[in-house]
């Protein structure tokens, strides 16, 4: 007898104001059970944070566009954004959005300022969860490269001199977070992340190699971060308490060779357990970008050294910090999935972000899932292309959610 032939349609999503294909699962989702029994790596497993629950721990870095205009998304924010989130990352971060005008790195910056930017925000949030999809927004602001910073102490001979904040610009900008934040909810981002590293405003007043004050703002390392946890309090506040909150941070300011007052490793685990107290839930470790003499001969080592180091003390309370239950991830040079997987597996971090490598590939989620030897669902617009007709695993369980959200077998009589 001829196999029955099956009602193929699409069930459209729910709760979004264009018709696309329910996808459930998501795409980047590993098959559970995996055929012939293969154990799911660590990269392809769930976390959850807060409310939050991720399909996998392959999360794209925020990623720079210089598109926009007056701080407002055009087209190819959605293009760039799109075509990554579409392909299944756990996270997909937008890129470093400016919390005030003077605050972008270029004049062609995103921006969520001002409450008009919330519409375009929303148009990309409402695309991500479309496809059943997380997303996130990296708040931030330039500081020195505009500029204005904890002391007029430049990057560079070659950098303007940066205007020293007042304590009323201060508390503008803590203000200006805030309202920036609120707008992320309304547009329905599911991850704040505050932008903390880089040479960027917050690292310029954390690091002694820029920050020279002598009022509250300055000096001890418990004046040093004050500015940065004051602006995370104020985040915490105004978003649900349901929402994770992550934090940027260079590791180290990379300049331990020249024997001067710098932001270092020991730094950073001790920071990060007072974030911990004030409900940061994941710290995000890059390194560099505030000292123009920075050692960058290993790019990658420092910021991996350092991710292990703090997921350790996460985890075991090792080197005398306790952090709490704060989460890890590293960044940097990732390019692989048996790579990523190492790290977690040798407990370098929880998470892996990848930045440049998306923008060379945006499937590759997908690619890291090959590597690992394991099956992952795809986009339903995507899969019939290579478990549907024309391929050649017609009778296969097929990862694509086209009607019932489950694995399905299309028969060669359904085409």
């Amino acid at each position: 007898m001829a196999p029955t032939t099956a009602n193929l349609f699409n069930k459209p999503a729910q709760g979004v104001p264009f018709f696309t294909p329910t996808q459930n699962p998501a795409s980047g989702t590993a098959l559970d059970p995996q055929p012939d029994g293969i154990a799911i790596p660590k990269l392809f497993t769930p976390l959850r944070i807060r409310d939050v629950t991720f399909q996998n721990r392959i999360f794209l870095s925020p990623l720079c566009q210089y598109s926009a205009t007056n701080g407002f998304i055009t087209p190819w924010h959605m293009a760039h954004i799109g075509g990554i989130v579409s392909r299944g990352p756990g996270l997909a971060f937008i890129e470093a959005t400016a919390v005030l005008p003077e605050g972008r790195i270029t004049p062609e910056d995103a921006g969520i300022w001002d409450d008009a930017h919330i519409k375009g925000l929303k148009d990309l949030c409402d695309f991500a969860h479309s496809q059943n999809q997380k997303i996130g927004i990296q708040l931030a602001h330039s500081g020195r490269w505009q500029p204005v910073g904890a002391s007029p102490i430049p990057f560079s001979d070659v950098n303007q001199v940066p205007t020293e904040l007042t304590k009323a610009d201060i508390q503008r900008i803590v203000k200006a977070w805030a309202d920036a934040a609120k707008r992320a909810v309304a547009a329905g981002f599911d991850v704040i992340e505050i932008h903390n590293a880089h040479g960027y405003l917050l690292q310029s007043f954390i690091s002694p190699a820029s920050n020279h004050r002598t009022d509250e703002y300055g000096g001890a390392f418990e004046n040093r971060i004050r500015l940065s946890l004051e602006i995370v309090d104020a985040v915490r506040a105004v978003i649900p308490d349901g929402m994770p909150l992550f934090l940027r941070v260079s590791a180290s300011d990379r300049v331990e060779h020249l024997d001067e007052p710098s932001w270092t490793n020991k730094d950073t685990i001790q920071f990060a357990s007072i974030l911990a107290d004030h409900g940061v839930d994941f710290i995000d470790i890059s390194s560099g970008g505030n000292h123009f003499k920075q050692n960058l001969t290993n790019r990658n080592a420092q910021q991996e050294w350092a991710s292990e180091s703090l997921h350790l003390c996460s985890k075991h309370g090792k080197h005398g910090h306790g952090v709490g239950k704060i989460l890890v991830g590293t960044v940097g040079g990732i390019n692989s999935g048996i790579q990523a997987e190492k790290f977690l597996q040798d407990d370098v971090a929880d998470v892996c972000l990848v930045g440049r490598h998306f923008q060379k590939n945006p499937g590759l989620v997908w690619s890291f899932a090959e590597e690992l030897g394991i099956r992952i669902y795809l986009a339903n617009q995507i899969s019939w292309g290579f478990f549907g007709r024309g391929s050649a695993n017609l009778t296969k369980p097929q990862p694509t959610g086209a009607e019932s959200g489950k694995a399905t077998v299309i028969e060669k009589s359904n085409l």
